[in-house]
C-alpha cells in the first residue's frame, strides 16, 4: 500500500502588493486636490467679534483681507503690544493700504476687479480709530464693497 503524507502546513500564502502603487498614488492625489494650502501666516491675534446677523461669502477669489489686531508674542518685543495692520504676510501702516488694494486689484482678472471686496478681520478689542483710518485709505482707493469678518454668536438658553 501506497503512504499517504500529510500535507505540511506553510502557512497562509503572501498577500498580493500588486495593486498597492495603484492604491498609494491614488490616496496621493486625492489629498493633492482636496487640500487647500494657507494663504497667510498670522502675525497679529486676532479674535473676531461675534455678530447674530451674519453671510457666508460665496466667491472667496473676490475676497481680499486686512488683519488687525495685537502683534503675537514673538513679533511684541518688534512692534509693541498696540493693534498693527497686517497686509499678507506682513505688517504694515495705514499708507501702503491703497497699494496693496492696486496690487491685488491687478492680481485679478479684468472681468471681476469691480468685484472686488474687502474683508476686514479685526480682533474685538481693537480700537474703532484704527478701522475708521482703514476706511478712508479704502476709499481714497475706491475699494468700497466692504466686510467685517465675524463668528457666530450662541444663543443662550
Amino acid at each position: 500500500m501506497a503512504k499517504f503524507r500529510k500535507k505540511k502546513s506553510g502557512g497562509q500564502p503572501a498577500i498580493n502588493t500588486a495593486s498597492l502603487p495603484d492604491i498609494v498614488f491614488m490616496l496621493l492625489f486625492f489629498f493633492m486636490v482636496s487640500t487647500t494650502m494657507k494663504e497667510v501666516d498670522l502675525k497679529v491675534n486676532v479674535r473676531p467679534a461675534q455678530a447674530t446677523e451674519i453671510e457666508k461669502l460665496e466667491n472667496k477669489e473676490l475676497v481680499t483681507f486686512i488683519y488687525v489686531g495685537v502683534p503675537s508674542k514673538q513679533f511684541q518685543s518688534l512692534y509693541g503690544s498696540e493693534p498693527r495692520i497686517q497686509l499678507n504676510d506682513q505688517f504694515a501702516t495705514v499708507q501702503d493700504i491703497q497699494s496693496y488694494i492696486a496690487q491685488s486689484r491687478d492680481a485679478m482678472k479684468e472681468s471681476v476687479q469691480a468685484k472686488m471686496i474687502v474683508s476686514i478681520k479685526a480682533d474685538r478689542e481693537c480700537p474703532m480709530g484704527v478701522i475708521t483710518d482703514i476706511k478712508q485709505a479704502l476709499r481714497k482707493a475706491a475699494a468700497l464693497k466692504l466686510n467685517y469678518s465675524a463668528n457666530m454668536k450662541a444663543e443662550v438658553r
